[in-house]
């Protein structure tokens, strides 16, 4: 694979890397990686086509922790920033996602304040997929049009506001390998317990016939529900 176009991808996920500086959500400890993890994962993608690498939620560990290792080793990364968090303790502020973007690396929307895509009333959907595109636009100074579902929560009904509001693509948290331009993207969140042989299975594993039968049924149902 190394070098070659790739026919699928995988598409990592990182929450926070290293001290937690402020309180985090309930159950969020669960994705949240050692720097030592951090690394292994990036020197297993390094070289990788078929390895892309994404981060969740604008914590501050993505700017003083993940940036300079990326660099390191020439590799560039999508970043989802909530908007509405930007600037609260633990978190980016504005100048870390322009130093991001003059980095090299791309910026995206994970919405504004880590709410359930599925359960948002009117107001509370503008705010999330509209607003935070424009704020994040502003800030790089360029169209940001790609989204991270939170909590890889969505139906049908989210889908539509995504393509509504011209969302490039989308990326989820189903798991598995993808279409690189598949407008709807799996991804493979990294966990607290992670180890070689879990980068190993996610980065070179082929799923058996009977997972990859389950994981499709439980996108499809997902992509249709309402």
């Amino acid at each position: 694979m190394r070098g070659d176009v790739p026919t699928t991808v995988v598409n990592l996920t990182v929450h926070g890397i290293g001290p937690t500086v402020r309180q985090l959500d309930p159950d969020e400890d669960s994705a949240w990686v050692e720097v030592e993890q951090f690394d292994q994962v990036l020197d297993a993608a390094a070289g990788r086509p078929d390895v892309r690498i994404t981060f969740d939620d604008g914590n501050a560990s993505d700017l003083e922790i993940a940036l300079p290792r990326l660099l390191q080793r020439g590799l560039v990364a999508e970043f989802f920033v909530l908007a509405g968090e930007l600037g609260q303790p633990g978190r980016l502020d504005h100048d870390g996602v322009r130093e991001l973007r003059r980095s090299g690396m791309s910026i995206g929307s994970h919405g504004w304040a880590h709410r359930d895509w599925r359960r948002l009333d009117a107001q509370q959907a503008t705010e999330e997929i509209v607003e935070a595109h424009r704020v994040l636009t502003e800030i790089v100074g360029e169209p940001v049009s790609r989204a991270a579902i939170p909590f890889g929560s969505y139906d049908r009904h989210v889908l539509h506001r995504l393509r509504q509001a011209k969302v490039t693509r989308a990326y989820t948290s189903d798991g598995g390998r993808a279409r690189p331009g598949a407008w709807l993207q799996a991804r493979n969140s990294l966990r607290r317990d992670l180890d070689a042989g879990w980068i190993s299975q996610v980065l070179d594993g082929r799923p058996s016939l009977p997972l990859r039968a389950r994981q499709v049924a439980a996108r499809t149902v997902k992509r249709f529900r309402g």
